[in-house]
């Protein structure tokens, strides 16, 4: 189970909105077959480790990540293929929240008179399925903030100098980052003031994230480097009623997807804004905005884990904050974040918080 879920880690940011699986499939204690979700949700891992394991897969066990699917999509079902194939055992990691499943599956193979073990690696499969279990279970993505910041937590200087804080080590970190979610979001000041290409680079990557600006006034420039090759690497822009028509027809003519958003005093309802992420199948994002941004989804309860890379400068009080304004009136308010991993990178050090 342990491989499966690392093999299912190789979908990560590119199976959305489905989850990103793994199966491996074992005959007298030899792997046959092994497989993990493709580009785009399809084929499912289930279907790959089959096709590998051929007919060593009759009376074999499968491990699986999350509970193999029982209704039919723009897939047959895996519980089914499964089935066919005479496997003799399932095991799996956790059942599958969506309604469609939850459950089905495992009863379907029962009935078949498959021997099933559920739960295995319970806590590690939540974990690796964190993405797609929030969308599912409440209607929002996983957010992981990263923030890149000196050791006095300033992550600009007065005049706006942020190129680079952090070593390069770092920064290869952060795409590789990139590419295991499905969206990039920031905030229209980051947009403006860094003009960021979003993309990942370095690394070989096969695919893109999906790039995403929330702008609740359009204000971005179409002629930035995010609109320049928007048509080649999607683009997704959040706004409010209020954005002005010529700015969305010009986004539009990009080749930006433009999603209205409810406001809150004039600005995006952060809230409002995943929700229609998550509609869009998003399921994790990682949130690469400025201090407002990132304060505003703290604020609102949205952020789900801390990414923080602090690099060993010091820029004082003038230089600008890791963070907005809180509104904090007692400490006891403070919100208090468990420390998963750390480790140094390069001349930096890194650590995971989880809220």
């Amino acid at each position: 189970m342990a491989h499966a879920l690392r093999i299912a880690a190789r979908g990560l940011g590119r199976t959305w909105p489905n989850p990103a699986v793994g199966c491996v499939i074992v005959k007298d204690g030899v792997i046959v077959g092994r497989g993990w979700t493709q580009p785009g949700g399809r084929p499912h891992a289930e279907v790959m480790a089959l096709a590998q394991a051929g007919a060593a897969a009759r009376g074999a066990t499968a491990y699986v990540s999350l509970e193999p699917c029982a209704h039919h999509g723009k897939t047959p079902p895996c519980a089914e293929a499964l089935i066919r194939a005479g496997v003799a055992r399932v095991v799996s990691a956790l059942q599958d929240p969506d309604p469609r499943v939850c459950g089905k599956g495992h009863a379907v193979l029962r009935a078949a008179g498959i021997e099933v073990t559920e739960n295995v690696m319970q806590s590690e499969a939540i974990r690796a399925n964190a993405g797609f279990l929030k969308r599912v279970t409440l209607g929002l993505p996983f957010v992981t903030l990263k923030l890149a910041t000196t050791l006095d937590g300033r992550i600009a200087t007065a005049s706006g100098e942020s190129r680079w804080i952090t070593g390069p080590e770092s920064r290869r970190a952060v795409h590789t980052m990139r590419l295991n979610h499905d969206a990039v979001l920031i905030g229209s000041g980051t947009a403006r003031a860094d003009d960021p290409d979003l993309t990942v680079r370095e690394l070989g990557a096969s695919h893109q994230p999906t790039r995403i600006v929330m702008d609740s006034g359009l204000s971005h420039s179409p002629q930035s480097r995010l609109g320049q090759n928007a048509k080649q690497t999607p683009v997704w822009l959040l706004h409010t009623a209020d954005a002005p028509m010529e700015a969305r027809a010009a986004w539009t003519g990009q080749g930006a997807t433009l999603i209205e958003i409810a406001s809150e005093s004039g600005h995006i309802n952060p809230r409002a804004a995943l929700q229609a992420l998550a509609v869009q199948g998003i399921t994790r994002i990682f949130c690469e905005g400025g201090g407002t941004l990132a304060a505003s989804l703290i604020r609102a309860g949205l952020v789900d884990d801390l990414a923080l890379f602090t690099a060993g400068a010091l820029i004082g009080a003038d230089g600008q904050a890791s963070l907005a304004a809180l509104n904090l009136s007692t400490l006891k308010d403070a919100p208090r974040l468990t420390l998963r991993e750390s480790r140094t990178i390069g001349p930096d050090a890194y650590s995971l918080w989880s809220f």
